[in-house]
């Protein structure tokens, strides 16, 4: 079925910069490796976490497809096709060589706050030019607009091709409505790291993650432990990694995931402006949170 591709950890892949402001490909393949061989289930392209919304159109093709050249079809592929103008949305997904590609992630439209109607059409006229399965994306905390549980339920009853939301609302409460009313195989994905082994416990089935760049073992770990009931192992881990996540969000992101892919010496910190590398004070607790958690040495 095709959701099940979708369920444990998929990580947000960086797109990591050379000084000179061009993509890194070696150290793209590199950030690939490690992940796939720590245990990651999916990765996904372009993201927020990918600093899409900098990349040229030119750019953005040339990544996926090295993306899917370095992966050789390890791990499915989720490709991140969002934004505030639903017909250029369509127009992208259409320019798209997609014959790598298992699914899309797609944004609730930002900037313009529509109404829940309007993100509904949204994601209507999404969903009838995709043929691939499409995973909502609800993220208020960038887009300054909430998508509610009703309008992700109603999403998920009239499209067959909508099948997931990836929840980044914090709000365990909406999480719950969609948990308790969704249709059957219809999957709620966490999109905060911090908040993945509660999610799952209320029955989510696993999240889309950005510290899962830098330590997949030990986030697979915790996702994998959940999933499978064992939430003594799961609790564990998430109580390590805590000080972790939340030291790679402090400056923001993916400067603060990036910081810690230049400490495992895995690519370098340049991040592409309106962003900035993270603060010097933030640098030195994202390095004693990850020695303080064992996964790197003071």
């Amino acid at each position: 079925m095709m959701h099940e591709k979708f369920k444990g950890l998929g990580v947000a892949l960086v797109t990591p910069f050379r000084a000179n402001g061009a993509i890194d490909y070696a150290a793209l393949e590199r950030i690939i490796e490690h992940q796939i061989s720590g245990g990651v289930d999916y990765f996904v392209v372009m993201g927020t976490t990918g600093e899409s919304v900098t990349l040229e159109p030119a750019e953005k093709k040339q990544l996926l497809a090295q993306v899917i050249e370095f992966n050789r079809n390890r791990l499915p592929i989720v490709l991140g096709v969002g934004g505030n103008h639903t017909a250029e949305v369509v127009r992208q997904l259409e320019s798209y060589e997609l014959s790598g590609v298992d699914g899309i992630l797609s944004v609730s439209p930002y900037y313009n706050k529509p109404t829940q109607e309007g993100i509904y059409q949204h994601y209507r006229t999404i969903a009838q030019a995709s043929l691939l399965p499409i995973i909502l994306y609800n993220v208020p905390g960038r887009t300054a607009s909430n998508m509610t549980a009703e309008t992700t339920l109603r999403l998920a009853r009239d499209f067959e091709n909508i099948v997931a939301i990836k929840e980044a609302s914090a709000n365990l409460d909406q999480m719950g409505q969609i948990l308790k009313h969704r249709p059957k195989d219809f999957l709620l994905i966490s999109g905060d790291d911090a908040l993945t082994l509660p999610i799952i416990a209320m029955g989510g089935e696993g999240v889309i993650s950005v510290v899962g760049n830098a330590l997949p073992v030990e986030f697979s770990s915790l996702v994998h432990a959940a999933m499978k009931g064992d939430l003594s192992t799961a609790r564990k881990e998430h109580l390590r990694l805590l000080e972790v996540i939340m030291a790679l969000f402090a400056d923001g992101s993916p400067g603060g995931i990036k910081e810690a892919l230049r400490i495992l010496g895995l690519c370098e910190k340049h991040v592409r402006l309106p962003l900035v590398n993270v603060n010097e004070t933030t640098a030195k607790r994202i390095y004693q949170a990850m020695a303080d958690a064992e996964v790197v040495k003071l």
